[in-house]
């Protein structure tokens, strides 16, 4: 575990965690809770005790081709098991 995540209490952990689940469910979404920094990075902001934010950094990365092409093959195949 990160040294920095050691020192959050447990309700801290849980709010860091809530909000990225609110980016990753709700996404695109903005501030308060995720903005643009640039250059494709963003980051989720989230209030903790005693004055403090937490930043998490995340970039978003496209699926390759291939692997989307594999993804509807395997679809298909299992599909036409069903029929």
């Amino acid at each position: 575990m990160r040294e920095w995540l050691r020192g959050l209490s447990p309700q801290g952990r849980r709010r860091i965690g809530q909000d990225i689940k609110t980016v990753e469910f709700g996404w695109p979404i903005g501030m308060p809770v995720c903005r643009l920094l640039g250059g494709g990075i963003h980051e989720v902001r989230t209030s903790l005790a005693q004055n403090r934010i937490a930043r998490v950094l995340f970039y978003i990365d496209k699926t390759p081709d291939e692997d989307l092409k594999l993804a509807r093959s395997n679809k298909s195949k299992h599909e036409r098991g069903l029929q």
